[in-house]
């Protein structure tokens, strides 16, 4: 009999507004245990009541309770889902919002790295790994105790460093869920006219980043079609980036918002200032905490005014949450429901996760955390072939490979060489003294969030 109780971790987290209407509307779901848990009871609670306000109106029958502790959440559980930002229990939509992350951006900014994003690649994306991974690993050694044969659907970033750990570091099934792979089928089959189920895809790459490798419709290949459209609409906004490297590489980026590819190549280090950022990409760090002038956040304890209004504004984001006219399905969304279902009755589907290559692009690390199309069973995902990535692209992945390893590494043993070693390996990469000051900054900002490290000495 299928196992269906499903937690959500990091429960108060908003990406739930989306996930619980797709629980709810999926059939073969119905009558399942749905427990929620998050460090902050509070938010938990009303993310729980924005659950049965739910049920109420699509009429699904799920039994939802916000759990008191992680063990109790956890024990006996078939799935998991988390959406953990790794910034303590701070008061902000978001981990983009948070001090934490405000200070990863402004830090390196001091040292002339411009990031956007920050939570896939660069001394951000490192830090976020870095509080991140000791808390995943806290949830799986539970996981271990308690509900052994789990599947872990981890969507917190950044989503490869993550995976790597939890896969290297614990015994527990972790499959990593995004939407970047969809976003960019869907914003293929818009500049070909055509629908997204309609495309045949086959694309090499890991979170945030990947190249189509073959782009075909009713058995044509439009492959050079969709380039020469995205050169066409090269001026669109926030496309600009990827669509010149498509170009260059003469394969057509799959994710298309130039924010995470940014991260990829060493512009972040070239820039000379947010007021600089080519590409519309200064309107954008902005959404993400960048900007000049940013001075570097203290973090200090939310007060009760400060607690107070945060809940209110959160409360009335749960209060417009939505059914969706359309339910979420193939490549047109994540279809956690979908998902979850396939892998608890045994229906062999296909799905796009981030899992460990095992040789399914021949020519990457075995190792690799890369995001393919897999196919569902009852004993979770397992990954379709795909094709070998080009020189290119390969070249740009081994690298990546090799940071998300020392991250990973760094963020369980404390080790500041490794942390440092990422920082001069990745492409963000700035002068060694200049990137061994910087990382003391960053450590000291999010001390409270890493003791890992202050058991182990400087590098």
């Amino acid at each position: 009999m299928a196992n269906l109780k499903i937690v959500l971790l990091g429960s108060g987290s908003l990406y739930f507004t989306r996930v619980l209407p797709d629980l709810f509307t999926t059939p073969d779901l119905q009558g399942a245990e749905l427990a929620l848990y998050d460090i902050d009871a509070e938010k938990s609670e009303r993310m729980a009541g924005l659950a049965r306000a739910l049920l109420s109106r699509t009429g699904a029958r799920f039994t939802v309770r916000s759990a008191p502790s992680l063990a109790e959440a956890l024990d006996g559980a078939g799935f998991a889902l988390s959406s953990i930002g790794g910034s303590g229990a701070e008061m902000s939509p978001d981990v983009y919002g948070s001090t934490c992350h405000a200070a990863d951006i402004a830090i390196p900014a001091k040292y002339g790295v411009f990031q956007v994003v920050g939570d896939t690649a660069g001394p951000a994306g490192m830090m976020m790994g870095l509080r991140a991974v000791p808390p995943h690993l806290e949830i799986c050694r539970e996981m271990e105790r308690r509900c052994p044969d789990v599947v872990f659907l981890n969507h917190s970033n950044p989503m490869a460093v993550l995976c790597r750990a939890m896969r290297k570091y614990s015994s527990i099934r972790v499959v990593g869920i995004c939407h970047g792979v969809q976003i960019g089928i869907c914003h293929a089959a818009k500049l070909l006219g055509v629908e997204p189920e309609e495309l045949e895809c086959r694309w090499v790459g890991t979170n945030h980043y990947y190249w189509f490798t073959s782009v075909r419709h009713r058995g044509r290949d439009v492959h050079p079609e969709l380039l020469r459209r995205t050169a066409e609409a090269r001026d669109a906004p926030g496309t600009k980036l990827s669509s010149r490297l498509s170009r260059i590489h003469g394969r057509q980026i799959v994710y298309p918002e130039d924010d995470h590819i940014w991260e990829f190549y060493p512009f972040a280090s070239r820039a000379g200032g947010f007021d600089r950022l080519p590409y519309d990409l200064r309107e954008a760090a902005g959404r993400f905490g960048g900007g000049a002038g940013n001075a570097v956040p203290v973090r200090t304890p939310p007060t009760e005014e400060t607690r107070r209004q945060f809940l209110v504004r959160y409360q009335e984001i749960l209060d417009a949450t939505t059914l969706p006219a359309v339910k979420e399905r193939g490549v047109r969304g994540e279809g956690i429901g979908d998902l979850v279902s396939a892998i608890a009755h045994g229906r062999r589907e296909l799905a796009i996760v981030n899992v460990p290559n095992v040789g399914i692009v021949p020519n990457l690390s075995r190792e690799a955390i890369v995001e393919v199309e897999a196919l569902t069973d009852s004993s979770g995902v397992r990954g379709v072939h795909s094709d070998e990535a080009p020189v290119s692209l390969r070249g740009l992945l081994e690298k990546r490979f090799a940071w998300h390893e020392l991250v990973a590494d760094a963020a369980v043993t404390g080790d500041r060489r490794m942390a440092l070693e990422a920082l001069l390996i990745d492409e963000m990469a700035i002068l060694p003294d200049s990137a061994e000051r910087m990382l003391d900054e960053l450590l000291s900002a999010s001390r409270d969030l890493l003791p890992q490290f202050e058991r182990c000495g400087r590098p």
